[in-house]
């Protein structure tokens, strides 16, 4: 048993001023509704859950190895408490080994490490039309290939370009076998997009970001995720989508989310960095290919937190798009909520929004070099 630590906790039935109970799980949450405006107390809020992780600390998910552990160390300083490893395009066996270090990294949780509940797998199924930053080994896809993928590391969630003939019925044959599947890096039609939710497509990856945009003649993917998606995660870093168009998703997609995106240079200095087969360049907050292309970001969940309560969302709605919505999108039903019996997934937040505190599954973790 740790704690109590004592603030204003957000609760799924609103702020408590109080304390609350944990081991590796909360055990009791005491105190008194209140309104955290009216205080100066701490906020203690639901850890974050980040559905898009390619790398940081200098490290790059495909490359294998330690890198998994690294990387979830870096993204736990900043508030991240579980998160997936999105994986880039690649030759197969670039792929199988990212993904069986991933699958290690899954299996055992380091000490001050976020938890790596399982894969992104961010392509190769995608329009080779649409590539953004990800190198073109774009294919399409076979059940019995993702199936053989799976047996390296949990597959949890896979983008995919439904315009690719035979991947509509592959959408439904992974969402029938409990994997999420969202639409990106796509070339596809409006039309495209609704016939791929109808066949149990669950959201859009970045959304406005590598899919076809709205014209008020020609919808495209953006217009599908706009008229029609409940869940879709962004990038809220404030280079990859202007704050209007964030504005735009808020009223539209009800449990819109947010992703970091995030490479190998989050939490490193300016200089070249690898993603995937890419060598990429982190100048003036981004990350760039050689040709300007947008290649990721530099986005802490943190600072995606501090971006949309920037922007006027109330800290509680807030808080639900960078946890509580991504851990609903996964059916993580013990996380992404601060709640007797939920892990002990916690932020703790001073006035300003800064970190003070993380704790993940009860862990307190080393704050320093954050």
């Amino acid at each position: 048993m740790s704690g109590p630590i004592k603030g204003n906790i957000l609760t799924p039935d609103g702020w408590i001023r109080g304390a609350i109970a944990f081991g590796e799980h909360v055990t009791g949450i005491s105190g008194d509704k209140a309104n955290p405006a009216l205080n100066e107390d701490d906020y203690i809020l639901p850890g974050f859950i980040d559905l898009h992780v390619h790398g940081g600390g200098g490290k790059d998910i495909m490359e294998g190895g330690d890198a998994p552990h690294i990387i979830a160390a870096m993204h736990a300083k900043h508030g991240t408490t579980s998160l997936l490893a999105t994986t880039m395009t690649a030759p197969p066996h670039e792929i199988t080994a990212a993904l069986k270090a991933i699958g290690a990294a899954c299996a055992e949780r380091r000490r001050g490490s976020a938890r790596i509940l399982g894969v992104h797998l961010e392509g190769p199924y995608i329009n080779s039309g649409k590539l953004g930053a990800q190198p073109n080994y774009a294919r399409a896809a076979t059940l019995a290939e993702v199936q053989h993928l799976g047996t390296h590391a949990p597959m949890r969630l896979i983008t995919v370009a439904p315009e690719i003939a035979g991947h509509l019925r592959l959408v439904r044959e992974l969402s029938d076998a409990g994997i999420r599947v969202q639409i990106g890096h796509t070339l596809g039609s409006y039309e495209d997009g609704v016939a791929a939710l109808e066949h149990g497509a669950a959201g859009f990856t970045h959304l406005f970001n590598a899919m076809s945009p709205l014209h008020h003649r020609e919808p495209g993917m953006v217009g599908a995720a706009l008229a029609h998606a409940q869940y879709a995660e962004l990038i809220p870093d404030l280079l990859h989508v202007h704050p209007g168009a964030i504005k735009v998703a808020l009223r539209a997609i009800p449990h819109l989310y947010c992703v970091t995106d995030s490479t190998a240079a989050t939490g490193m200095p300016d200089g070249d960095y690898m993603l995937g087969r890419h060598r990429v360049q982190k100048c003036m907050g981004g990350v760039r290919l050689p040709d300007g292309t947008l290649a990721g970001s530099t986005l802490t969940m943190d600072q995606a937190l501090r971006n949309l309560v920037a922007m006027g969302l109330e800290l509680d709605d807030a808080s639900n798009r960078v946890s509580t919505f991504a851990a609903d999108y996964l059916g993580e039903t013990l996380r992404g909520r601060l709640a007797p019996g939920t892990f002990a997934d916690m932020v703790v937040l001073d006035r300003e929004l800064q970190i003070k505190a993380v704790y993940i599954e009860g862990e307190m973790c080393d704050l320093n070099d954050a």
